[in-house]
Parts: C-alpha cells; sequence; structure tokens
C-alpha cells in the first residue's frame, strides 16, 4: 500500500479517536456536574459552636416550604438538628443511643441529622422545610423568626442553664456593673450572653451604650482576652469552664440576670400536618431523659467523648443544667423577659406573643 494512503488512514483513525475521547470527556463532565449539584443540595454545612447565634443575628424570610417535607402515612425521613454546644447532654445521649431513630420506625420513618447549629440558620431551615425539628434552639431566635413572620412554635423545653453563661475579666479588677463603664466588652450579640450582659448593666442604671460592646462568637471572644485586646468577655459551655480553671476571673453568671432559655421547635404547618410526627419526637426526647436519670454513668461517658472533656468536666458542668422539657409559668416569664430585651436593643421591630408560640399539644 502506497505510504501516503497508510498516511491518510491513520491520520483518519486518529480523528475519530478524538472524537470519541471528546464526547467522553463532555459526558463524563456532565455526570460528574450532576454529582456536584446533588452533593451541594443534600449535604448540609457543619458548624461547631453555641447555640443561638455564635455569629451576629440577621433577619428571618419568614418564607415557608410550599409544600409538605413529609408526605403522610407513607413514611419517609424527618430531619432534627444536632447541637452538642454548649453541653447538650440529651442531644449527644440521643443520637449516641438512636433512641429518635427508634421511636420514628413504628411510624416508617428514618431520622436524619443537621449540623446547622446558629439560630437565624436553624429557624431558616425550619422556615425552608429542610429541617422539621429544632432540638435545642435558643429563645431569642423563635422570638426573632416569630417578629420576621416566620411559621415557627415551641414544643417542649429544652434546658435552662443560667450559671453556665458568664462574664469574664482578665485580672479580676471587673467587680461590679460599674466597673463595666468605659470598658471593651466582647460576646456574641443576640444571645443568651448578650441578654445576661445588658440585664447586668442594667442592674447599676447602666446601658450597652455605657460600655463599648464588640460582637464576636465565643471562641474569638475567649481569644481577645486572653490577648488583652478587650477587657472581659462573654463566654459559655467548655471555654467557661476551661477559661475559669486557668484562673480568669468569673465577673457574674446569668442567675438573676437570665433563664438561659432553650427549647425545641417546629412549625405550626408541619403539626397540622403531622401531629402524630411532633408527638412522637416528644416521646422520643422524654425517653432520652428517662435514659440520662437511669444510665448516668454512661450518659455523662458520652457526653465526654463527643466533647473531648475529661467525665468530672462533664459532671461539674452537668449540674448546672435543668433539662426538664415541660414549660412552666417561669419559662413562659423568663421568655417574655427575653422578647422586652430583643425589643429594647432595637433586635425586633414586631412584638411577639409568647404564649401564642406555644404548641398545646394533647
Amino acid at each position: 500500500m502506497d505510504w501516503s494512503v497508510r498516511t491518510a488512514q491513520k491520520e483518519d483513525i486518529m480523528k475519530k479517536l478524538s472524537l470519541y475521547l471528546l464526547a467522553f470527556t463532555v459526558a463524563a463532565g456532565a455526570l460528574a456536574g450532576c454529582a456536584g449539584k446533588k452533593e451541594t443540595k443534600e449535604t448540609l454545612p457543619v458548624e461547631t459552636e453555641l447555640t443561638a447565634a455564635e455569629r451576629e443575628t440577621d433577619g428571618q424570610s419568614g418564607e415557608e416550604s410550599t409544600e409538605s417535607p413529609v408526605a403522610a402515612g407513607e413514611g419517609g425521613t424527618v430531619t432534627v438538628t444536632y447541637v452538642k454546644s454548649p453541653l447538650n447532654v440529651p442531644s449527644i445521649v440521643e443520637k449516641d443511643q438512636a433512641i429518635f431513630s427508634d421511636v420514628f420506625r413504628a411510624l416508617n420513618y428514618s431520622v436524619a441529622y443537621s449540623d446547622l447549629t446558629t439560630g437565624p440558620e436553624q429557624t431558616q431551615a425550619l422556615a425552608s422545610g429542610d429541617i422539621q425539628f429544632l432540638n435545642a434552639v435558643g429563645a431569642t431566635s423563635v422570638i426573632l423568626s416569630a417578629s420576621n413572620g416566620a411559621d415557627i412554635k415551641i414544643i417542649s423545653m429544652y434546658s435552662r442553664s443560667p450559671k453556665a453563661f458568664k462574664l469574664f475579666s482578665k485580672d479580676g479588677s471587673i467587680k461590679t456593673p460599674l466597673d463595666l463603664k468605659g470598658k471593651k466588652v466582647a460576646g456574641p450579640k443576640g444571645t443568651i450572653l448578650h441578654e445576661l450582659l445588658v440585664a447586668y448593666l442594667k442592674s447599676a442604671d447602666l446601658t450597652e451604650d455605657d460600655i463599648e460592646f464588640v460582637s464576636m462568637g465565643i471562641p474569638d471572644s475567649q481569644a481577645a482576652l486572653v490577648g488583652g485586646s478587650v477587657d472581659a468577655a462573654l463566654l459559655a459551655g467548655p471555654a467557661a469552664y476551661n477559661m475559669e480553671k486557668d484562673g480568669y476571673a468569673v465577673v457574674t453568671d446569668g442567675e438573676g440576670f437570665t433563664d438561659a432559655t432553650i427549647v425545641t421547635a417546629t412549625s405550626g404547618k408541619f403539626y397540622e400536618e403531622h401531629p402524630e410526627l411532633v408527638k412522637t419526637f416528644l416521646t422520643g426526647q422524654k425517653k432520652v431523659l428517662d435514659y440520662m436519670k437511669g444510665s448516668y454513668e454512661e450518659a455523662m461517658a458520652a457526653t465526654a467523648k463527643e466533647t473531648e472533656l475529661t467525665v468530672e468536666a462533664v459532671k461539674e458542668m452537668y449540674d448546672m443544667y435543668d433539662f426538664d422539657m415541660e414549660i412552666s409559668d417561669k419559662d413562659i416569664e423568663a421568655m417574655k423577659n427575653t422578647e422586652q430585651f430583643m425589643k429594647d436593643t432595637g433586635m425586633i421591630e414586631h412584638d411577639v406573643d409568647v404564649e401564642g408560640l406555644i404548641l398545646n399539644i394533647n
């Protein structure tokens, strides 16, 4: 065969191979793109810090899902938030023992966990229907969401822990609210800690205008106090525990200033469409608390492992918490005080009927 003919045949074969490779590359890219989009949609971002807005609280859209996220009678998946800080023993025990999975299985539902921990993210996900239950959300976040028109309802208490929320100074020179005048204080705005600060100042007829308040998350506030760039810092959970052990002075804790109210929540629409699922959630919550009482050592060990604290540290901090799930008149009054604090500080523009937020579940 003539050399030029063979060369032409080879060139023709190479062109065909190039076309096949190009087609394969485009198809593979399309498949990868689809997979990437699916992961973005289904994977929830991970947060690692305190409930009720480690970051500055921002507004809620108030938008709701137009369709029910769970089909009645057909089974499916319910999504529950998983928040372990500051020391959320019930959440840690529940996941460790798969208690929600057990109770929902009877209704042919599985349980998924969301790692969204800040208040705004949690309430937005509830409004969109991505999450069905907020298992540990600050009353501040619920009130903010409701004030902005979102459909959110409280179904039980999660915890009260005023002694776990603290104001620290570095050298012990700050001993009274008056000592804070003109000082720089760091902490997360729009949270239980912020409420503690405002109430503490108010006890000496001072306001936030009498200090320099710097809005920071707990880790940054802790670092700022250690580094000396602020005079005082608002801390909770393991950060507060470790700072106290390191010798930093506790100016005050929340006792007498805030009840540090944390609740569980769902949407009114979800309860109307799936009352049996909401009741099952409450059944699971009770089983968790019963386990904590009956298997105290196991609960403490699971919490220590999850938080990377010692069992002794967990036990010491645990005594600061009240995990009774029943909503009392005192709890309602505490949430009304929180709503007033949020109005006074300009966090909300519209009044919120706190009692109207609570679902009466029979």
